[in-house]
C-alpha cells in the first residue's frame, strides 16, 4: 500500500487507514484481530481510535491486540481528546489543558503504550482559549506523550485560528473530517485552509455510511448501519434525491470499469488534493477484504471528472 506524507510534516502513513468505530459494537475481539492482521499484511499503518468509540470498548480491544497480533512499532496510532466520556453514555466538550491531558493519559494507559503517533483535538471548544489548546499540544509533544498533533471536525476558520496559534510550538499536521462524494462542503474553506497551513487531511466516512456502495438503492437492508438504531440517523441524512443521482453515477462507473461502487467511491476521495489518508471501518473481515482489494483501483481522469461534476 502506498505511503504518503501528512501535510508539510515528515509523518508518513498508509493512504488507507483502519477505523475502529465499530469495534466493541458489532465487531468483537476476534474479528478485530483478523482485521488488524489483514490490514497490516496489506501494507496499512494508520489506525484510528478514540475513547468515544464503542463506549471505550474500541480502545480496550485494540490494547489487547498491540504486540500480540501486530507489533506496536509497525502502526501509526491516531487518537483524540477533547470530549470527556468518563461518564458512560455522556460526552462533554472539555479542551482545557487539564481536560486534554487527563484524557490523553487515560488513553495511553488504556492502550498500554507510552505515546500516540498522532493526537488530535476532537472538537472546537469555545470555552477554552485557543492559545491554551496550542500550548497543551506543544507540551504533549515536548513531554514525549505524542509525536504529531492535529484536529478533528474543525471548520475552516477554526483550523486557521488553531494553526496560527500553534506556530509558536508543535504545528498542526492533520485535520480529520468527513469527506466523500456526498459530503464535499469541506472543499470550500476547510481544505484550502489546511493546505495553506500545511495540514494533511484524514478523510473520514468516505463511503457516506455505506450509501455510496449502492446497498441502499432498493431500501434499507436489515443487516446494514441504516437499520441499526445507534447509527441509523448517520445514514438517513445521505438518503436524498441528489444523493440518488450521485450513487447512480458511481454504480455506472463501477459497471464500466468492472469493479465495485465501493472501489470507485473510495478511489475518488482517496486521491483528492490534500488527502493524506482515507479512513475506512468494517464490520467484519469480509468487508475489510473488499476495501483492501478496492484500494488498488486508480480512477481514469475522465471518470473522476464526471463524478466531480455530478456530485458538485
Amino acid at each position: 500500500m502506498e505511503q504518503r506524507t501528512v501535510g508539510a510534516s515528515g509523518l508518513r502513513v498508509s493512504r488507507l487507514g483502519l477505523g475502529t468505530l465499530t469495534w466493541g459494537r458489532g465487531t468483537d475481539g476476534d474479528e478485530a484481530a483478523a482485521q488488524l492482521a489483514a490490514f497490516v499484511d496489506a501494507g496499512g499503518t494508520l489506525v484510528d481510535t478514540s475513547s468515544a468509540y464503542g463506549d471505550g470498548m474500541a480502545q480496550r480491544i485494540l490494547a489487547e491486540l498491540l504486540d500480540d497480533v501486530v507489533p506496536r512499532d509497525q502502526l501509526v496510532l491516531s487518537g483524540s481528546s477533547g470530549i470527556d466520556t468518563s461518564k458512560l453514555g455522556e460526552g462533554r466538550v472539555d479542551c482545557s489543558r487539564g481536560g486534554l491531558l487527563t484524557q490523553l493519559d487515560a488513553t495511553l494507559r488504556e492502550l498500554g503504550t507510552d505515546h500516540l503517533d498522532v493526537w488530535q483535538v476532537a472538537t472546537w471548544d469555545p470555552q477554552t482559549p485557543v492559545d491554551e489548546v496550542a500550548a497543551t499540544l506543544d507540551y504533549a509533544v515536548t513531554s514525549g506523550r505524542v509525536r504529531y498533533v492535529g484536529v478533528r471536525g474543525y471548520l475552516g476558520w477554526q483550523l486557521a485560528t488553531a494553526a496560527t496559534a500553534a506556530t509558536r510550538g508543535a504545528r498542526l499536521v492533520s485535520t480529520q473530517v468527513e469527506y466523500s462524494l456526498l459530503a464535499r462542503g469541506v472543499e470550500e474553506e476547510l481544505i484550502p485552509a489546511a493546505t495553506y497551513h500545511g495540514a494533511g487531511v484524514f478523510a473520514a466516512v468516505p463511503l457516506a455510511g455505506g450509501v455510496l456502495t449502492g446497498k441502499y438503492r432498493g431500501g434499507v437492508p436489515v443487516d446494514s448501519r441504516g437499520a441499526d438504531e445507534v447509527h441509523a440517523e448517520e445514514v438517513r441524512h445521505y438518503l436524498t434525491e441528489s444523493a440518488v443521482r450521485v450513487v447512480d453515477a458511481v454504480v455506472t462507473a463501477a459497471d464500466g470499469l468492472g469493479t465495485s461502487p465501493l472501489a470507485v467511491a473510495l478511489a475518488w476521495v482517496r486521491d483528492r488534493p490534500g488527502v493524506a489518508s482515507t479512513l475506512v471501518g468494517a464490520r467484519d473481515l469480509a468487508q475489510l477484504t473488499g476495501v483492501l482489494v478496492a484500494e488498488e483501483l486508480e480512477l481514469p481522469p475522465a471518470i473522476a471528472a464526471a463524478l466531480d461534476d455530478v456530485s458538485a
